[in-house]
């Protein structure tokens, strides 16, 4: 007599796995965004190796974001021959580390914005967009390039344009020069003045290029007043630290 799995054998084995794969995909999906947050550093690593490189060609100047240049000097492009791409020749979007693989729309081709303010002073909590036309800024500004953010993951969500190409709109919102564009603001919207440092990319956090080209996380402090939280999180951006 042949021997058969009854229905309720059937059931139970099927109610196993099913436990199993409750317990499993959870782990998975933390493990799949673990490594997805190396992957965002190791790309923010090659590009600090880049800009560094590019400082050394250009007196200590390193490129921000479009502003009004029309992308001519924005950093993804002026990077590219320091990472075997001639930007003459070749399409930015070709460079597959500008991409963070956590990014949710797959169409972003700008994952990061860059470092545009400048300051009075120490007690200067306010600032200003650098508005240097040419596209740079000195490296020699930062007065603690450790201490000083240049790149950080750019946010998602309602309001912050996909950049598909050079010319696409929202092209002049890759750089951060406000306090409303700290990862702690609340300011939303598809003005000028809204949120533009992710503040959960990775797990509830960002990854950010220092002046001196480490790279480092940074957990958003959602924890705390967002009076409090901006002026802590501004201060990283601060190369005038008088």
């Amino acid at each position: 007599m042949k021997k058969a799995f009854t229905l309720i054998e059937l059931l139970v084995v099927i109610a196993i796995i099913a436990v199993l794969m409750g317990i499993l995909m959870p782990a998975l999906g933390r493990a799949r965004k673990q490594a997805w947050q190396t992957v965002c550093k190791n790309n923010l690593r090659q590009i600090g190796l880049a800009a560094n490189f590019y400082a050394g060609d250009n007196e200590n100047a390193v490129p921000r974001g479009a502003s009004n240049t029309q992308g001519i000097n924005i950093w993804f492009r002026g990077f590219m021959p320091y990472l075997a791409h001639e930007k003459d020749q070749r399409d930015y979007r070709d460079v597959k580390i500008y991409r963070c693989p956590a990014y949710p729309d797959k169409r972003q081709t700008v994952c990061y914005v860059s470092n545009g303010w400048e300051f009075d002073s120490k007690s200067d909590r306010i600032g200003r967009e650098v508005m240097n036309f040419d596209g740079h800024f000195k490296v020699t500004a930062f007065v603690r390039l450790s201490e000083t953010i240049y790149l950080a993951d750019n946010e998602d969500g309602p309001g912050r344009e996909i950049i598909e190409r050079i010319d696409s709109p929202g092209i002049n919102k890759c750089d951060v020069f406000s306090r409303d564009h700290m990862p702690s603001s609340d300011k939303t919207g598809t003005g000028s003045y809204q949120r533009r440092v992710s503040r959960k990319r990775h797990r509830r956090g960002y990854n950010a290029l220092y002046a001196d080209w480490h790279v480092d996380w940074h957990a958003a402090l959602l924890d705390l007043p967002e009076e409090q939280a901006i002026n802590l999180e501004s201060d990283m951006w601060r190369f005038h630290k008088r």
